[in-house]
């Protein structure tokens, strides 16, 4: 319920600024791009480029939803014979696409039958006692369901928001004068703490992925689920350790003994009673798929299949029925709007229009040495996130071209795309619209934007510390380069 209101807010706010505007906004470039020539490029180059950089533009100004602008694209490129028709729609036959879709699904199940609620107010029962113990109960939640709901907006919006905004409202800390009491710490504590479970796994966010899929084509790394979690296993605990205690510092709660909030999660999981069937079935299923995914390197399954395993296995134990599977509207959105993205980024690189992209970024960093590069391509691309509105359309405008980049100047190819990779995630902090949950937590209207920025950029700060200080150190000693 609240979390409707708020995104019709966010909504209603967005589309103040005139369509004609918005559309101007999105084609100025790309005929720019289209008709002008780049050194280097040809003609069919320079038009396959066009139509996706106004794409791109078109996900961050949204004169229409996002699947419209997708669909035109695709089909602009087959009219103009740009791609032919097969390579157009090939994006629908993609592993990487089929993977998010049915991690969509699986985030329905756990919504439908209750059991990441479930999850959540376990952890609160059995841990918060203090408002840092809370906020890590919080955290440890979102951990839980991170590798199962690959969207912090279906994630952080759909489940944590409303246990958080619930738990907040049994302090009577309500927006305005009595936020202070404790519902600032929370918002702050369970937003940042959403995407950085994002971050830790590859089925974390819808996009992480495709930057694998990215990692394999231009560096030639395979960012395996294991290998992705490894790399992010140790610098995503210290986060998730550093972060709460930050804002506790930054917005001390009025409020010291959350007792309350023990006995309040107790009262809603007695209220939903003992486990129910489909919960177990589902619990089992999905601890199935997570083993599945962590032992793919030797048994050679693909991460996708075993996830469309672990969905047949949820149709067929009626966790899921079909209906509620074709009323999952988030994923046949991602599936229509994912696969001609991911086609097109396919396209630029296989035309070598990537390559042309990262030799001019590289360019201007001719004779630095590759650590220089790899930091300030890093804090680059993290920083660059205040320009958009949405983590995909970052990592598929920006990613393979620093990628790329990194790569030409030396850098070590998983040693380049891993940071990469975790700051695609981690930029999310920011502001209040970098990410689809941030209008949700922002939107309630317990922390005022100044401090929301100002607690997002020290947040990054820290991020850069750790993710860039001992993330190398780490990925090494466990010898991921």
């Amino acid at each position: 319920m609240y979390t409707g209101r708020v995104l019709a807010a966010a909504q209603q706010k967005r589309s103040t600024v005139p369509v004609w505007g918005r559309w101007a906004i999105v084609l100025i470039p790309g005929f720019a791009l289209y008709f002008l020539p780049i050194a280097g490029m040809t003609a069919a180059q320079r038009q396959l480029l066009a139509v996706f950089v106004a794409t791109i533009i078109a996900l961050v100004a949204q004169p229409v939803p996002m699947g419209v602008s997708v669909t035109l694209a695709m089909t602009l490129l087959a009219l103009t014979r740009t791609l032919t028709p097969a390579r157009a729609l090939s994006g629908f036959a993609n592993v990487t696409v089929w993977l998010i879709v049915s991690a969509f699904l699986f985030s329905r199940a756990v919504t439908c039958t209750g059991l990441g609620r479930r999850i959540g107010y376990l952890f609160i029962r059995r841990f918060a006692r203090t408002p840092l113990r809370l906020a890590y109960s919080l955290a440890a939640a979102d951990l839980v369901l991170a590798p199962f709901i690959p969207s912090d907006t279906g994630r952080g919006g759909g489940i944590m928001y409303p246990i958080t905004r619930s738990v907040a409202s049994a302090f009577g800390s309500e927006p305005g004068a009595t936020s202070g009491r404790i519902g600032s710490f929370l918002m702050l504590v369970s937003f940042h703490t959403t995407y950085t479970g994002s971050a830790i796994f590859l089925t974390g966010m819808a996009s992480n992925p495709l930057i694998a899929d990215f990692a394999r084509q231009i560096a030639h790394v395979d960012l395996t689920w294991l290998r992705w979690f490894g790399g992010s296993s140790l610098p995503g605990l210290l986060t998730l350790m550093v972060v709460p205690w930050m804002i506790l510092r930054m917005m001390p709660p009025e409020i010291e003994d959350t007792a309350p909030a023990q006995e309040y999660a107790a009262a809603e999981l007695h209220r939903m009673g003992p486990l129910s069937g489909a919960e177990k079935r589902l619990a089992a299923i999905l601890l199935a798929v997570m083993a599945g995914w962590v032992t793919s390197p030797w048994h050679g399954v693909s991460n996708t299949v075993v996830a469309l395993a672990g969905l047949c296995a949820m149709l067929l134990g009626r966790v899921l029925s079909w209906d509620e599977l074709l009323d999952e509207r988030r994923a046949w959105d991602a599936l229509l709007w994912f696969a001609p993205l991911l086609m097109m980024a396919d396209a630029l690189n296989e035309a070598g229009v990537i390559r042309i992209l990262s030799s001019k970024l590289f360019h201007a960093m001719a004779g630095w040495s590759w650590p220089m590069v790899l930091g300030a391509l890093a804090t680059a691309y993290l920083y660059i996130h205040y320009s958009f509105a949405s983590m995909t359309a970052q990592v598929t405008a920006l990613y393979p071209s620093f990628l790329g980049a990194a790569v030409a100047a030396g850098v070590p190819p998983m040693l380049g795309a891993l940071p990469l990779a975790y700051f695609s995630n981690l930029n999310a902090g920011m502001t209040h619209y970098g990410t689809g949950s941030a209008p949700v937590f922002f939107g309630a209207g317990y922390v005022r934007q100044g401090d929301w920025w100002r607690i997002g950029f020290r947040i990054s700060v820290v991020n850069l510390v750790i993710w860039m200080g001992i993330g190398p150190w780490w990925w090494r000693l466990i010898g991921l380069w």
